[in-house]
């Protein structure tokens, strides 16, 4: 019989050094000739992404030196870092921005594009080679003034493959252009662009352009807009081999794979109420692939199980459930398959199968084991519950650990995850952060307020005017369910997300009296603030989801937490990465010192050299530590374990400002 333990106090086979440790994960594949290469991130090696090859029968390979990230900051969210022909990378490195060039046999890689006159002012990503191999076709975004939401301009460029032509830009004049894809006979590109006020998932077009090379300069003539507009959002165009085009649609509410066809009509190959892909943050998604016969392979899910869906030529769709929660990259060579998959036990993995049975998977880069059996993993649930005036979704863990049980009649302490985005979606794949706290006692829940992604175009929509009310609705209505439910206690309730989930959590304890703790990273205190202040990419998010600006200065000072101080009372655990450039350092400077002045206690973590989102490892550490060390005092438990402990002040700290735990 195991011992009785309070909730939250149970002694956890999962460490926080092993969560970190579970956080290289890959992010981006690639295969021919029966070759594998993949992206990984590497928390260790200061959160740089690392490009790996496999040989067949062969151990894996890192092919850049120390020092070199293969990471772009062309929308700040970046992806779509390299590409590969032949054997030889192209990669841009996060230093400088450059465009480097990684022949097989060299030990260094060599730069293919110029200096830019600022320093990181020419970024390039999502690119991709002539048939012939004698020119690159990729985004370049320059950087050319101190305004980075408007000095910034989004192109794209050829350059030849080794370096001896500066960029030229072939297609411009629209604000944002993603996934050039050149055709399988060199004479048409595709590419994918829109404008302000849209985001890729709002609405974009589908472009057709002629490849005419004269006199050794490379033109893109002719070109015509083929489908999309502000309704409707296309993405991850592809060249089938015998120069059909596929392109995935959500014109019927749903992000569908389509056919272009010769009339430059869309044909819907997979009419099902699930959605291919999901909403483009980074560049190099790839959800969908072709065949050497022609067959449309497609990255799917439902209900947390993943499907991988083939579309012959001549035949009907066709689902195969696959032993993963999901695909989150494919990729075709010759009769081979290559994926990333999630995991329903252990973390990211690069697998690979045949094409006749593409549900035997061979694993080629194992995902993180983290060493716990059958009956320490706590499994998620689907939830749908009510809201105010429509079902919201969440998945929840329940508390799981066969070493411990609670008192008799007690309930465990709640932690609601609110996503980011807030464009993005909970995601039921194995997170050995979720069983950081399940295993230590805690209840999870991953909330999918109205807004989230996964759920067709409809439940996406129901955000637009309604971000900082729809969401703040479905985490007071998850927290109220599973308080009746009884799977709660109603007394340790806690919120916490980042980004645009911090901004929820902010608004979350500012405007209701639900929860009774909260942590934020990196969250949004002042809209108007972070509509002045932020990068191009998001610079006009906020029209559709709160309204255009000057008109809807109220309703954004109506919604911003920062309008809201007297209604913060609980504790609040607030982390910052002081290089943000998408929700600056002001926005949590703001909220602390307001808490401070109310006398409402809290503890402020910032970090040195991270971004929107923390890479470093001993960083990722010490924000989960601080966060057990919180939910421990403001819940009145002691952790299990040795945990380093973090300072609740009610003041500014001895003056040093808004009660600052500096890093």
């Amino acid at each position: 019989m195991p011992p009785t333990l309070p909730y939250g106090t149970w002694p956890s086979p999962v460490s926080a050094e092993q969560v970190v440790t579970a956080g290289s994960r890959p992010t981006q594949i690639c295969a021919n000739g029966g070759v594998t290469w993949w992206s990984e991130t590497r928390p260790a090696e200061g959160g740089r992404e690392q490009i790996v090859r496999l040989f067949p029968g062969g151990i894996p390979q890192d092919l850049l030196p120390e020092g070199f990230n293969a990471r772009t900051r062309v929308h700040e969210y970046g992806g779509g870092a390299w590409w590969v022909r032949g054997g030889t990378v192209f990669t841009t490195n996060f230093a400088d921005q450059r465009m480097y060039r990684l022949d097989v046999g060299d030990p260094q890689p060599q730069p293919v594009t110029p200096q830019p006159p600022t320093a990181q002012g020419w970024r390039y990503a999502d690119g991709g080679l002539t048939p012939d191999g004698r020119w690159v076709v990729c985004v370049r975004e320059r950087h050319e003034g101190s305004d980075p939401a408007r000095d910034v301009y989004n192109e794209l460029v050829v350059l030849r493959a080794d370096g001896n032509t500066l960029p030229r830009v072939i297609v411009s004049g629209r604000d944002f252009f993603a996934a050039p894809r050149i055709s399988p006979d060199g004479r048409q590109l595709a590419w994918i662009t829109w404008d302000h006020p849209n985001m890729p998932w709002d609405g974009t077009e589908l472009w057709l352009g002629r490849v005419a090379v004269r006199d050794g300069v490379v033109r893109v003539e002719d070109a015509r807009r083929i489908a999309g507009g502000p309704d409707e959002s296309l993405m991850e165009p592809v060249w089938g081999p015998h120069g059909s085009l596929f392109v995935i649609s959500d014109r019927t509410g749903w992000w569908n794979v389509h056919r272009v066809d010769g009339t430059d009509r869309l044909t819907n190959l997979d009419q099902a109420d699930r959605e291919v892909g999901g909403p483009a943050w980074v560049f190099g998604a790839a959800h969908v692939a072709t065949a050497s016969d022609g067959t449309v392979l497609a990255a799917t899910v439902r209900n947390g199980q993943g499907l991988l869906v083939t579309i012959s030529t001549s035949g009907s769709p066709k689902e195969h459930a696959l032993p993963c929660t999901a695909v989150l990259s494919l990729a075709v060579d010759g009769d081979r398959l290559v994926l990333i998959v999630t995991a329903p036990d252990r973390g990211p993995e690069v697998v690979a199968a045949d094409l006749g049975d593409p549900t035997a998977l061979r694993v080629l880069r194992p995902g993180a084991d983290p060493g716990l059996d059958g009956g320490q993993v706590s499994r998620p649930e689907r939830l749908a519950f009510r809201s105010v005036g429509r079902t919201a979704y969440a998945w929840y863990y329940p508390p799981t650990n066969p070493n411990a049980q609670p008192p008799a009649g007690e309930r465990p302490p709640l932690l609601i995850f609110v996503h980011g985005g807030p464009t993005s979606a909970a995601d039921p794949a194995f997170d050995l952060g979720k069983q950081f706290w399940t295993t230590r006692g805690f209840a999870v829940a991953d909330l999918d307020y109205a807004g989230s992604t996964g759920l067709g175009r409809d439940y996406r929509r129901l955000l637009d005017g309604a971000w900082g009310e729809a969401d703040l609705d479905d985490t007071c209505a998850l927290a109220d369910y599973l308080v009746a439910e009884g799977l709660a206690d109603p007394a340790c309730l806690a919120v916490r997300g980042g980004s645009a989930g911090g901004f929820t959590v902010l608004a979350v304890l500012a405007r209701r009296d639900t929860f009774t703790a909260g942590v934020c990273y990196f969250g949004v205190a002042d809209l108007a603030a972070l509509a002045r202040d932020t990068h191009k990419f998001e610079s006009r998010y906020l029209d559709r989801l709160v309204g255009p600006l000057p008109d809807a200065v109220d309703v954004y000072t109506a919604r911003s937490p920062l309008s809201h101080l007297d209604g913060f009372s609980c504790p609040l655990l607030v982390l910052q990465g002081l290089d943000d450039e998408v929700v600056p350092p002001a926005q949590s400077t703001a909220i602390v010192d307001a808490l401070a002045e109310r006398g409402v206690p809290h503890a402020y973590l910032t970090f040195e050299g991270e971004g929107h989102g923390f890479r470093r490892a001993e960083n990722q550490l010490r924000c989960l530590t601080a966060e057990l060390s919180f939910y421990g005092q403001v819940f009145g438990f002691t952790p299990a374990g040795d945990t380093e402990p973090i300072t609740l002040v009610t003041g500014s700290d001895n003056g040093s400002g808004g009660g600052r735990h500096q890093r």
